[in-house]
């Protein structure tokens, strides 16, 4: 494959996922309208995934409602956003959805979490389980374990599906 294959691909990529994002900012601002709450919605490219954040100037305290106990909420309603998606495009999304910053504070305490349980297993010489976690905890946990230089997997089924950190 050449470089300038390879830059169109990636050219591509970028553009569906932007697509994406933009997609689902319509049908989360349809949904703030509809819920009478004040929002802006941000878009961005990270990785390989569109990402789209509900922020408020106005403070959390209204978006708090969309975020739900442990993020139960924010789960629900970013299946939804990636099912609009999908109706739009035909495609199956991987969009990630943040509220109020719910998820970026989440990545970074599971990602001291991952560290620690890492460390912990290097140390210990054994086997570190952690508690059950849903799909997008667990893979911030695999990736700061990796990043520690350790391995892991899942085990279980959902929901009570864990990361077993390996010494």
């Amino acid at each position: 494959m050449t470089d300038t294959t390879e830059a169109a691909e990636g050219t591509d990529t970028l553009t569906r996922l932007e697509q994406e994002g933009e997609i689902a900012a319509d049908y989360l601002e349809g949904l703030l309208d509809i819920a009478d709450l004040d929002g802006d919605i941000d878009m961005d490219v990270e990785g390989e995934r569109a990402s789209v954040s509900i922020i408020s100037d106005a403070g959390t305290r209204d978006l708090q409602k969309l975020v739900g106990r442990d993020g139960e909420v924010l789960e629900a309603l970013q299946e939804l956003t990636r099912l609009a998606v999908h109706r739009e495009t035909g495609d199956r999304s991987r969009l990630m959805l943040d509220i109020a910053g719910f998820r970026a504070r989440k990545r970074e305490e599971l990602s001291e979490l991952g560290a620690k349980a890492a460390k912990d297993a290097k140390d210990g010489g054994e086997p570190v389980k952690l508690k059950p976690m849903t799909p997008f905890e667990r893979k911030v946990v695999h990736d700061a374990v990796a990043a520690a230089g350790l391995r892991s997997e899942s085990e279980g089924e959902e929901p009570n599906r864990c990361v077993v950190v390996l010494p």
